[in-house]
């Protein structure tokens, strides 16, 4: 059942992630006008939790195991298994997508590290079938294997956990600065204040800007070269895959405070 269990995760993460890949690459609708990168995200967080549903089951034996020490393990059949297992497990690491594409989509990330802790998880199994091939009596490194590749899959997927809730939450991508791109865009000539910045992510690799510029008094004619410099900016410098910029005439802020005010 263990194995079964395993393998239906296993296809149910590659056609996850497939078909949110397939689906990413349309094009935006009336809808969806932002397109439909955000399926990565969501098969990214499906594929890593069909991970821990999997862990938990395990975890669950293991412990049984550790407390009861009732069962019984055939060394030979599990070196057997789990020898003949490693080939088919390894090249889920590698197949897929385009390298480049690969390191940026979170889905991509999600399926590989599923297929790395498979890859470790048989590896560890094998080990502990040898170990107990040859020492019966140490067959306690069966559930010990569990644990070792529990912890190994909490560590692994971590990240991956924590880009999806930034993406989700909206904020800036780890790479960016947004008090370094503001100044960056206050060196344009003729931007008198950067009033407001958004910075957020459609999709890992893909960061989005919303920048809303004053200009110097002045300058409102020069309004196509600002906002041309801005773009370059943005898109070429930054890294960004969407940039909207916003230009304003200069306004003095008018201080209605007084003394007498309450």
């Amino acid at each position: 059942m263990t194995d079964a269990l395993h393998m239906l995760t296993d296809l149910s993460a590659i056609i996850l992630t497939l078909l949110a890949l397939w689906l990413s690459s349309k094009s935006p609708t009336k809808r969806f006008t932002f397109g439909f990168h955000r399926l990565e995200v969501l098969s990214a967080m499906i594929s890593v939790l069909l991970v821990y549903v999997l862990m938990g089951f395990l975890l669950y034996e293991a412990v049984q195991r550790t407390v009861y020490l009732k069962y019984e393990i055939n060394g030979d059949a599990g070196h057997h298994a789990h020898s003949h297992s490693l080939p088919s497990n390894s090249p889920i690491t590698g197949s897929g997508c385009e390298p480049n594409h690969g390191q940026d989509s979170l889905a991509v990330r999600a399926a590989f590290v599923h297929a790395l802790g498979d890859l470790v998880q048989s590896i560890g199994v094998l080990i502990a079938a040898y170990i107990i091939r040859f020492k019966p009596e140490y067959k306690i490194a069966d559930p010990i294997c569990t644990y070792v590749f529990s912890l190994l899959v909490a560590f692994t997927t971590f990240r991956i956990i924590w880009d999806t809730i930034v993406i989700i939450l909206e904020g800036v991508p780890s790479h960016l600065n947004v008090d370094y791109i503001k100044e960056a865009l206050m060196k344009i000539e003729d931007v008198y204040s950067v009033e407001d910045l958004n910075i957020w992510s459609l999709t890992s690799g893909k960061p989005t800007a919303i920048v809303h510029i004053q200009l110097i008094p002045g300058s409102s004619s020069k309004w196509e070269e600002v906002q041309s410099k801005a773009k370059h900016l943005l898109l070429n410098t930054f890294g960004m895959y969407k940039c909207t910029i916003q230009l304003q005439s200069y306004r003095q802020d008018v201080d209605r405070t007084c003394a007498n005010c309450q």
